[in-house]
């Protein structure tokens, strides 16, 4: 049996704030297989963003182990964890996290830049990925003549520019419309299950759960439920 291509193993995290250890995850275990749909839930304050943090390789644990397909992240140095997770990881943020002063396109070139990717190889592969999503039209628009939902959907294009393993999003519906946000999910289901990409959805919403394979519930930095879910129960679609 291949490794999972994440693994947590009873996993804290504490932060000191005064005087006071406050524990923000505590003993949480876990594994995400190469090719899952995860859905990570929680309420405001259970841990969900350092859950994130942990399997997205931005943060290590105080207590316990993250593996990447049976790697111990807490043996690399900080420039071999940054060039793993550009190679492994792709993010999208509630807050699209784009660059305003540059294009749709050049911001999904951005990842490539740093990976070493020379420039018409990058190109051409931004431009498939915005093509792809419906922005077509849009490519060499900057962020503010874009809706909310064509900035998401070029979020969604640069966080597959390295053609990462594992796509991670961060309430990527929060602030779209129930109408946007029901097509922003789509475009992540096709890609997971037309490009056989892993996707982790972190999110309150229990609408967006309903698209995914595996759904994680966590409080109190406690992982209370992980279960398997029918793959057929896709939200209205």
């Amino acid at each position: 049996m291949p490794e999972p291509l994440i693994k947590l193993e009873n996993v804290w995290k504490t932060y000191l704030l005064g005087k006071v250890e406050l524990s923000a995850l505590r003993g949480a275990s876990m594994e995400i297989n190469s090719g899952d749909f995860v859905t990570i839930m929680g309420p405001s304050g259970s841990g969900k963003s350092t859950l994130l943090n942990m399997i997205g390789l931005l943060d290590i644990p105080s207590q316990g182990k993250v593996f990447v397909k049976g790697k111990d992240i807490t043996t690399l140095s900080e420039d071999q964890l940054s060039q793993l997770r550009g190679r492994t990881i792709g993010f999208i943020f509630q807050e699209f996290n784009l660059l305003p002063n540059l294009s749709a396109l050049e911001n999904v070139t951005l990842p490539m830049v740093f990976q070493g990717m020379p420039e018409k190889e990058r190109k051409e592969k931004a431009e498939e990925l915005l093509i792809k999503v419906g922005l077509k039209d849009r490519i060499l628009h900057q962020p503010a003549e874009l809706s909310g939902g064509e900035r998401q959907r070029v979020a969604i294009a640069r966080a597959f520019a390295n053609s990462p393993e594992m796509v991670i999003a961060d309430e990527p519906t929060g602030n779209l419309d129930s109408t946007t946000g029901k097509m922003i999910m789509e475009i992540l289901t096709e890609f997971h299950q037309k490009e056989k990409k892993t996707m982790v959805v972190v999110t309150h919403d229990p609408n967006i759960a309903h698209y995914s394979e595996v759904i994680v519930n966590i409080k109190d930095g406690q992982i209370i439920t992980n279960h398997q879910q029918a793959a057929e129960v896709l939200w209205q679609k």
